[in-house]
């Protein structure tokens, strides 16, 4: 039988999602929990891979056994799971379904703090600057509609076979101090989300014009684009399914 569960967790202490030797992981954490529980070896298989440090507020990831898993089954794992994973909710489904390529969108969220606040400080990337043009980085940001190749956002020697992806959203709010970026869709790119933030944020800043966020995208070319910003303000916040 193939399981889904609904997770989420604070990334800080991990090493990101997928299994690495000698690391801490969120991946190898989860197995090592179920495989306790159901006394067999069991390998999860994400929706996706979260890199070190970034967060997760649903994250879905699907495993077979041929034991039959009760309604209790969530609240057993959280009582062995470190307090920063939780897991939410899990449900049988067909044995043809698939955390990862069945997954339709994916929704992230970038949380930045314009200040100084103790409490958000693992949560948010915290920044001095009070001048940031957020207009002109929404206008930036609806330049991404118009395209679907961003291997200028692209991790450099990544194992991808296409750069293609369709962004269905992508739009900056901003509340008082806090300033979010909100961006879906269909498939990321390693360390996408992060060099398209920093790119967003140079317009905001005034570093790079809004035509030249068009230059970098159709310049295929991540020495184009901004810095990756720190994986601590971004958060995985979605990911859908047709039969979910």
């Amino acid at each position: 039988m193939r399981y889904f569960l609904e997770l989420s967790y604070n990334g800080k202490n991990y090493h990101g999602w997928q299994v690495q030797p000698e690391a801490i992981t969120v991946q190898g954490t989860v197995n090592r929990a179920i495989s306790t529980i159901l006394q067999e070896n069991i390998s999860v298989i994400g929706a996706g891979r979260t890199d070190a440090g970034v967060h997760a507020s649903q994250m879905f990831a699907h495993f077979d056994t041929d034991k039959i898993i009760d309604e209790n089954f969530s609240y057993k794992l959280n009582a062995i799971l470190p307090n920063d994973i939780v897991i939410i909710k899990t449900k049988q489904v067909s044995l043809d379904a698939h955390a990862r390529f069945d997954a339709i969108n994916r929704s992230y969220e970038y949380h930045i703090w314009l200040g100084r606040n103790p409490f958000l400080l693992d949560t948010t990337w915290q920044l001095q600057y009070q001048n940031i043009d957020v207009t002109a980085m929404n206008q930036a940001a609806r330049i991404l509609f118009e395209y679907e190749d961003f291997e200028c956002f692209s991790k450099v020697k990544t194992d991808v076979n296409t750069f293609i992806c369709k962004i269905t959203q992508a739009v900056w709010k901003y509340d008082k101090n806090k300033l979010t970026f909100y961006i879906s869709a269909d498939r990321f790119l390693r360390n996408m989300v992060r060099a398209i933030v920093g790119t967003l944020l140079e317009v905001g800043l005034g570093k790079k014009s809004i035509e030249n966020f068009r230059e970098v995208i159709e310049s295929k070319n991540r020495c184009k684009a901004g810095t990756s910003v720190p994986a601590k303000g971004l958060f995985l916040t979605n990911v859908s399914y047709t039969y979910l």
